[in-house]
């Protein structure tokens, strides 16, 4: 890979709402890869904003598995740096002022809908991981009509222009999806006071000075609402690459679920990670000299983004292929 002249900065940012599995191990090598390879930085963050759903220990778990894979980083949860914290649980306050920047440029608007509300008058189609578009409903309120709400809860929706938004993705190359068709005035912040995926995550990434978003393509329909919360903040977003993720036997991508193939349970196994790492490389197509390495031994030998367009079939071979 040709070394860039800005210097890369690639992130981790797992979720603790279960262990990691394999497809995470492939993405986060691809992402350290990507990163590595033209001599950039590494962020770890912890993503758990989502409070209903995070476990206790699976921070420090997610943690503890990417160290046994071999991955490094250079700011995080155990290491520090500039930017802490690195868990999106204490960084509230940076999210209220996002929005609070988004709320003075009318760009975002209070929306009293329920889901059967949105149900009820939404016609268009939807995509299996995606709600119906939203109509519209509360559209023709302004920031400022909050304060008239009284006790009626409310969340707050981003307005979105009408229109496609494209990218150049670093592994799907160019790229457009239009997401006022598919979703609509999307979510920045909870009835509950918390902020969306979408608004943490831009002014986290914004924040870090992350540069470089390497992640699973299930996430593709994120990136254009992440770009417009850019461009509404006036921010320069990263560059995207989207990758292939790990499906099972049965075609169903990969869940936290399978305790067969957690990180953990290898590692409470005695596997070597140096086996994963191979087998990884092999599943990307990868020519290296063994079947066994470290993360940093592919540094420079081969090229993170050169990898199959087809899924990553996991299976019992893959795991006897370990020992496991």
């Amino acid at each position: 890979m040709n070394r860039p002249l800005t210097p890369i900065v690639g992130r981790l940012a797992p979720s603790p709402t279960g262990g990691l599995h394999l497809g995470h191990a492939r993405t986060f090598l691809l992402a350290w890869l990507a990163a590595r390879t033209g001599d950039g930085r590494v962020v770890l963050r912890i993503e758990d904003i989502d409070a209903g759903r995070v476990r206790p220990g699976m921070a420090e778990q997610a943690v503890a598995d990417l160290r046994w894979l071999g991955l490094d980083w250079d700011e995080g949860p155990d290491v520090g740096g500039p930017n802490a914290p690195y868990e999106q649980s204490r960084r509230l306050d940076r999210y209220d002022a996002t929005l609070e920047r988004l709320k003075a440029a009318e760009r975002v608007y209070p929306c009293t809908c329920t889901r059967s509300d949105i149900a009820r008058f939404a016609s268009a189609p939807h995509a299996e991981d995606e709600g119906p578009t939203y109509p519209g409903i509360c559209a023709y309120r302004c920031a400022s009509d909050a304060s008239t709400l009284g006790e009626r809860p409310f969340a707050w929706r981003f307005r979105v222009p009408t229109g496609a938004v494209a990218w150049d993705d670093l592994y799907r190359g160019p790229s457009r999806a239009d997401p006022s068709r598919s979703g609509g005035d999307f979510i920045v912040g909870r009835s509950d006071g918390s902020p969306s995926y979408q608004l943490a995550v831009v002014a986290d990434d914004a924040a870090m000075g992350v540069n470089q978003v390497i992640r699973g393509d299930d996430l593709v329909p994120s990136t254009p609402r992440q770009v417009l919360l850019y461009r509404a903040l006036d921010l320069p977003a990263p560059r995207f690459g989207h990758v292939p993720l790990a499906v099972g036997p049965d075609r169903r991508r990969l869940a936290k679920r399978d305790l067969s193939i957690k990180l953990a349970t290898l590692r409470q196994q005695g596997i070597d990670p140096t086996r994963l790492v191979g087998r990884i490389a092999q599943s990307c197509g990868w020519e290296i000299e063994t079947d066994r390495a470290w993360p940093g031994d592919l540094i420079g030998q081969v090229n993170p983004l050169a990898i199959p367009p087809s899924e990553w079939l996991v299976g019992l071979d893959t795991l006897a292929a370990l020992g496991a």
